[in-house]
């Protein structure tokens, strides 16, 4: 399985959460990445499941889904194929 990012340490302060996501902590405004956890209970919040390959966070109470790209703000778009045809 591809490991797209190592997430760990997860915990909030107040309206911030707080994730170390590849040996860097990252600070980040509940307000701006998520209505619903911002209104979530402690016990909601604090129940989560990162995925094992990295690629995000699901907090099953309150059904919010986040992926760690999105939060560092990685933007991923298609590749186009193009095709060469002989006339």
């Amino acid at each position: 399985m591809k490991k797209y990012h190592d997430v760990r340490d997860l915990h909030f302060n107040g309206d911030e959460m707080f994730v170390t996501i590849d040996g860097e902590t990252k600070k980040f405004v509940l307000s701006e990445i998520s209505p619903a956890l911002q209104e979530a209970s402690v016990e909601a919040r604090n129940m989560y499941e990162i995925s094992p390959s990295g690629y995000g966070i699901h907090w099953p109470l309150i059904d919010e889904d986040l992926s760690i790209d999105g939060l560092l703000g990685i933007v991923h778009t298609p590749q186009t194929i193009l095709t060469v045809s002989n006339c």
